[in-house]
């Protein structure tokens, strides 16, 4: 297992090759590792002495009572305790990244809107302040709901660190590569691949190329977890093998150091003379991970209609009723279209859940024209929404053989709450104007004589 004592960034000292980094399989899995042989305790989790003079440290995803198969957390053995890696702290400004509630006066949520991809401004943005929020959903300080971000990356944090201890964050890349080197291990993380970052772990954020960018759904309340399959049964969809969680590796670097901390939708910052990124050996359940999306198996109908969208759920994060998701993280990818006498894109409809969806690359089958890679669009709660005229009609009139929709991945962050847009998204990000006009063509086709049709 490697160790780094250099005072650089990765990034600087040739990190990012991906072949140095080593992963270990499972989704929820209970994991050990150690970056020096025999640092990791067998048999018991709290020696009266760690070996290689190093603290012992619970980190806790979960309340200490939660049922055994909700229950998360990690044992860590450090070099320093986490409480050295704080100090007094100061509140900063990060102005462009907001927090639920976050409902403005002056902006109108209520709408079909979409915007094309956030441009590059040419600006130095790290992790923190590249961050822009586009929705805020719930309340951040009764941990339900969410957030919708854009992140704009220009450079690495350089002996600069972060942790939200008001939510777990899923990264979804659309261009650029990003390494996230953690306490629990590193991860290098690009286009088609996405991330899960627990509440409360700290760590720091590096360019490996760039400039990057991506979406990110935050998650303010119960953890993301696989989602019940049902009647589909063991496989299919993600599986549980193709997630991957870092091994051990940890840095001993004295050098002054910020921590900023997101707390109750604030933001704080302190001083430290050392890297916190000190863990050597760790066990537990309560860790980051990566999954690559082009793993996941879609499953659709093979005869005739079209099952909802929540059959493409890669995703889930509960909310206290059962079968309405806090969040659902859909995936909407290669796939073949074979049903017969059906209208196979996605249909017309209103639902109680608020949709974002964002395209990482291709083109999305229900809007041709307009959603395009690193665009992203918002159909709130009981708005109506569906396909464009030109989907309409070339799905209606279609010959109906099997057919392959390629070159496409969008996803959805869909939550039971409305989501509110924030200033940025109402009067900054590149917000389509005439998106709404997109169903104006839409004809008038009734028939009523008994033998009419609109498509005799």
């Amino acid at each position: 297992m490697d160790q780094r004592t250099d005072s650089k960034p990765a990034s600087a000292t040739g990190g990012g090759n991906r072949s140095e980094l080593e992963y270990m399989p499972g989704f929820g899995n209970d994991f050990e590792t150690e970056a020096l042989p025999g640092s990791l305790p067998q048999g018991m989790n709290s020696p009266q002495k760690c070996a290689y003079g190093l603290y012992g440290e619970q980190l806790s995803g979960t309340a200490f009572t939660a049922p055994s198969h909700q229950n998360e957390r990690t044992w860590c053995y450090r070099i320093r305790p986490s409480v050295k890696h704080t100090n007094r702290f100061r509140k900063i400004d990060v102005p462009y990244w907001k927090s639920a509630p976050n409902i403005l006066p002056d902006v109108i949520s209520l709408g079909q809107y979409r915007w094309d991809p956030v441009p590059h401004a040419g600006e130095a943005l790290n992790w923190i302040s590249g961050m822009r929020t586009m929705t805020t959903a719930g309340d951040v300080n009764t941990q339900v709901g969410m957030a919708s971000h854009i992140y704009l990356v220009t450079k690495s944090m350089v002996d600069e660190y972060f942790f939200s201890a008001d939510s777990e964050l899923l990264i979804v890349p659309q261009e650029g590569r990003l390494r996230f080197a953690t306490e629990l291990g590193i991860i290098d993380l690009e286009p088609k691949e996405i991330a899960i970052i627990p509440r409360g772990l700290v760590y720091r954020v590096e360019l490996i190329d760039g400039p990057a960018r991506g979406f990110v759904c935050e998650n303010y309340g119960q953890k993301f977890e696989l989602p019940g399959r049902g009647p589909i049964g063991a496989n299919c969809m993600a599986n549980r093998r193709d997630f991957k969680t870092p091994v051990a590796h940890f840095e001993d670097r004295e050098t002054p150091s910020t921590l900023t901390v997101k707390w109750c939708g604030q933001f704080h910052e302190t001083s430290i003379g050392h890297s916190p990124l000190d863990v050597v050996a760790w066990h537990g359940n309560y860790a980051p991970c990566k999954y690559d999306l082009s793993n996941y198996c879609p499953i659709g109908a093979i005869l005739f209609d079209h099952p909802d969208p929540s059959i493409f759920t890669v995703l889930t994060a509960p909310s206290g009723v059962p079968g309405t998701a806090n969040i659902d993280f859909v995936l909407f990818r290669e796939r073949w279209m074979v049903a017969e006498n059906t209208f196979r894109p996605p249909w017309y409809h209103k639902n109680i859940m608020s949709e974002l969806m964002g395209n990482i690359y291709g083109q999305y089958d229900a809007k041709p024209q307009g959603f395009v890679p690193g665009g992203m669009s918002l159909h709130n709660m009981m708005l109506p929404h569906g396909p464009d005229n030109n989907a309409f009609e070339g799905a209606s009139n279609a010959d109906l053989k099997a057919e392959k929709l390629d070159n496409t991945m969008s996803f959805m962050f869909e939550t039971r709450f409305p989501q509110q847009l924030s200033e940025f998204a109402a009067k900054e990000a590149p917000l389509q104007d005439d998106y709404i006009d997109c169903w104006d063509s839409l004809e008038k086709k009734f028939d009523g004589t008994p033998e009419g049709t609109w498509n005799k």
